[in-house]
Protein backbone atom coordinates (compact mmCIF):
# COMPACT_ATOMS: atom_id res chain seq x y z
CA UNK A 1 0.00 0.00 0.00
CA UNK A 2 1.80 3.26 -0.94
CA UNK A 3 0.56 6.25 0.77
CA UNK A 4 0.71 9.68 -0.44
CA UNK A 5 0.69 12.45 2.14
CA UNK A 6 -0.41 16.64 1.41
CA UNK A 7 0.20 19.47 3.35
CA UNK A 8 -2.47 22.47 3.51
CA UNK A 9 -0.94 25.03 5.73
CA UNK A 10 1.04 22.68 7.94
CA UNK A 11 4.14 21.10 7.86
CA UNK A 12 4.31 17.33 7.68
CA UNK A 13 6.54 16.35 10.11
CA UNK A 14 8.16 13.01 10.62
CA UNK A 15 5.84 12.06 13.91
CA UNK A 16 2.81 13.21 11.43
CA UNK A 17 4.41 11.06 9.21
CA UNK A 18 4.78 7.77 11.05
CA UNK A 19 1.51 8.34 12.96
CA UNK A 20 -0.81 8.07 9.43
CA UNK A 21 1.47 5.49 8.52
CA UNK A 22 0.64 3.62 11.66
CA UNK A 23 -3.20 4.09 11.23
CA UNK A 24 -3.47 3.25 7.75
CA UNK A 25 -1.79 0.03 8.76
CA UNK A 26 -4.87 -1.09 10.53
CA UNK A 27 -6.77 -0.63 7.33
CA UNK A 28 -5.04 -2.67 5.79
CA UNK A 29 -5.02 -5.90 8.70
CA UNK A 30 -9.05 -5.40 7.55
CA UNK A 31 -8.37 -5.46 3.90
CA UNK A 32 -5.28 -6.29 1.62
CA UNK A 33 -6.95 -5.04 -1.67
CA UNK A 34 -5.60 -1.64 -0.67
CA UNK A 35 -3.68 -0.25 -3.50
CA UNK A 36 -3.09 3.40 -3.08
CA UNK A 37 -3.85 6.23 -0.55
CA UNK A 38 -4.06 9.87 -0.88
CA UNK A 39 -3.64 11.86 2.03
CA UNK A 40 -4.83 15.71 2.72
CA UNK A 41 -3.67 17.63 5.97
CA UNK A 42 -5.27 20.46 6.14
CA UNK A 43 -5.40 23.54 8.42
CA UNK A 44 -8.13 26.27 7.85
CA UNK A 45 -7.76 28.72 11.32
CA UNK A 46 -8.71 26.47 14.30
CA UNK A 47 -9.73 23.23 12.65
CA UNK A 48 -7.51 21.06 11.57
CA UNK A 49 -8.90 18.72 8.81
CA UNK A 50 -8.08 15.49 7.38
CA UNK A 51 -8.99 13.84 4.19
CA UNK A 52 -8.07 10.71 2.41
CA UNK A 53 -8.94 8.89 -0.77
CA UNK A 54 -8.52 4.93 -1.26
CA UNK A 55 -8.03 3.36 -4.01
CA UNK A 56 -9.20 -0.20 -3.52
CA UNK A 57 -9.42 -2.91 -6.37
CA UNK A 58 -12.84 -2.00 -8.38
CA UNK A 59 -13.79 1.56 -6.60
CA UNK A 60 -12.79 4.59 -4.45
CA UNK A 61 -13.57 5.73 -0.78
CA UNK A 62 -13.72 8.79 0.23
CA UNK A 63 -13.56 10.22 3.71
CA UNK A 64 -13.08 13.55 5.51
CA UNK A 65 -13.07 14.79 9.32
CA UNK A 66 -12.17 17.80 10.75
CA UNK A 67 -11.20 18.50 14.37
CA UNK A 68 -9.35 20.74 16.51
CA UNK A 69 -6.44 18.57 16.98
CA UNK A 70 -4.82 16.80 13.94
CA UNK A 71 -3.88 13.67 16.01
CA UNK A 72 -8.15 13.51 16.14
CA UNK A 73 -9.35 14.65 12.74
CA UNK A 74 -6.84 11.84 11.83
CA UNK A 75 -8.32 9.31 14.39
CA UNK A 76 -11.52 9.94 13.32
CA UNK A 77 -10.88 9.52 9.41
CA UNK A 78 -9.63 5.96 9.91
CA UNK A 79 -12.56 5.47 11.97
CA UNK A 80 -14.71 6.80 8.85
CA UNK A 81 -12.48 4.65 6.41
CA UNK A 82 -12.53 1.54 8.29
CA UNK A 83 -16.23 1.66 8.23
CA UNK A 84 -16.63 1.95 4.27
CA UNK A 85 -14.01 -0.30 3.69
CA UNK A 86 -15.64 -3.49 6.19
CA UNK A 87 -18.92 -1.90 4.22
CA UNK A 88 -17.27 -2.50 0.33
CA UNK A 89 -15.42 -5.94 1.87
CA UNK A 90 -18.94 -6.95 2.53
CA UNK A 91 -20.60 -5.88 -0.35
CA UNK A 92 -17.50 -7.79 -2.72
CA UNK A 93 -17.90 -11.07 -0.56
CA UNK A 94 -21.61 -11.36 -1.52
CA UNK A 95 -21.14 -11.39 -5.09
Amino acid sequence: MQINLTGHHVDITDSLRDYVDTKFTKLERHYDHINNVHVILNVEKLNQKAEATLHLSGTEVFATSEHSDMYAAIDSLIDKLDRQVIKHKEKVKRH
